[in-house]
């Protein structure tokens, strides 16, 4: 269904999903369950970390440019992380869900029993979540 959030563009995580949702909104094929996560969450937090702009964002995904152009724009407009930030964000990604002190500790617990997953122990991140719930791990 989407682009993994582990696959990597520019060595960063979760930039190629978000765009990857854009595109897909764009042609119409997105799931409507997705449309309201769009912009907000791990898509916030991306934009955050990059210094860019949501909406600017998706006119440089309509121009047609390519994943990694979208990247370089995105250095370009906001920042440019070096190897350090870069492995700083990736960990916290990949690791979001797991024993995270801020906001609800019961989120990732809630969010899976909503999917019918609650069941689920082996799931610890929101990562694994997607990959179980798009079929990409069992």
């Amino acid at each position: 269904m989407f682009v993994s959030p582990y696959k990597k563009v520019g060595e960063i995580v979760w930039f190629l999903r978000m765009v990857d949702k854009i595109r897909l909104k764009e042609s119409e094929q997105l799931p409507e369950e997705y449309l309201s996560y769009m912009g907000h969450g791990f898509d916030a937090r991306c934009c955050k970390f990059l210094g860019i702009d949501y909406e600017a964002l998706i006119n440089e995904v309509r121009s047609g440019k390519g994943d990694r152009e979208l990247l370089e724009w995105s250095f370009r407009k906001g920042n440019s992380p070096g190897e350090e930030e870069i492995l700083v964000w990736n960990e916290f990604m990949v690791k979001r869900g797991w024993r995270d002190t801020d906001g609800d500790p019961d989120e990732l617990a809630d969010y899976k029993s909503k999917y019918g997953m609650g069941h689920r122990k082996d799931i610890l991140t929101y990562f694994e979540f997607f990959e179980v719930d798009e079929g990409r791990k069992d």
